[in-house]
């Protein structure tokens, strides 16, 4: 029996480690379309494409139309994912890859902590520890870009955006946990996709650059890395427990530091090591039973 729970549980981690391999590859590729797209642009493509590939997934599986209830949920959280995307592909944008997901790594605190104001989960000491740390971490990274003299206007925006996605991101996975057990996997990843597209399909119309034939493949290539990166981490935590996988999220880190280095010249400071390590122990941290 426990060498059958040991291998769903390996199993899991393989699919988790998988999935967060493939949302950070298309967080390289958001960085990639966004230096020649505007952000929302790039944000519409990522959901229109993804709510494509949804709907392909939905053809296979057949998981039911949504209730009324659904959709209503869904969408106070697609306004949530919309403003987080924009945030943080605006973040991706004006800083190198590794300190954008080094300051992505506050939003597991702030679940805690929100899961505690909403749901009214229990919220201890090492939350509180962990908000500290996390935002010394942030202080930490924005210090050595001053020291490096890359501390600029559009550096400090890039920094509050990647704070205010992780705020953000938090509130709408909260909003998530109320529902997961209710409604189908397949619907919720559907709505994820679907209703961001339709509330950014006005906006990226004012802003609208003609992608080449090279940037609309991209583009798709974005929307499908984005569906399934999230149903592997939905398998993944369907099988397994997630206090044993949450940690696996933290080696979308080491692919930052190796697809900034390959596809964008960046090289990671330590004051940006410094900073995510005492962000992810404080998010460890809160995260212990």
């Amino acid at each position: 029996m426990r060498i059958a729970t040991d291998r769903i549980v390996r199993r899991a981690a393989t699919e988790a480690l998988a999935g967060v391999a493939i949302l950070s590859a298309m967080d390289a590729l958001v960085k990639g379309l966004a230096a020649h797209l505007p952000v929302i642009e790039v944000t519409f493509l990522r959901f229109a494409f993804g709510a494509v590939t949804a709907f392909a997934v939905v053809a296979v599986t057949r998981p039911g139309w949504p209730s009324r209830e659904t959709l209503r949920v869904n969408g106070v959280r697609a306004l949530l994912i919309v403003f987080t995307a924009l945030c943080f592909f605006y973040a991706l944008s004006v800083l190198p890859l590794a300190e954008t997901l080094a300051l992505a790594f506050l939003a597991p605190v702030f679940i805690a902590l929100f899961g505690g104001l909403i749901l009214r989960e229990t919220i201890n000491g090492r939350i509180v520890i962990a908000l500290a740390a996390g935002f010394g971490g942030m202080l930490i990274i924005v210090h050595g870009k001053a020291e490096a003299g890359t501390l600029g206007p559009q550096a400090m925006l890039g920094a509050l955006a990647a704070l205010t996605s992780a705020v953000t991101y938090a509130l709408a996975m909260v909003l998530l946990r109320a529902r997961a057990t209710r409604d189908s996997l397949v619907v919720i990843v559907t709505l994820h996709n679907l209703l961001p597209a339709l509330i950014l399909l006005v906006p990226a119309g004012f802003v609208w650059v003609a992608p080449t034939s090279l940037e609309w493949g991209w583009a798709a290539l974005l929307g499908a890395l984005g569906v399934f990166g999230h149903l592997l981490l939905a398998r993944a935590f369907k099988r397994a427990e997630a206090a044993r996988l949450a940690s696996l999220d933290y080696t979308s880190l080491v692919w930052a530091v190796l697809f900034g280095y390959i596809f964008f010249d960046e090289t990671p400071t330590l004051y940006t090591f410094a900073g995510a390590t005492l962000i992810i122990l404080g998010a460890l941290n809160a995260s212990r039973r």
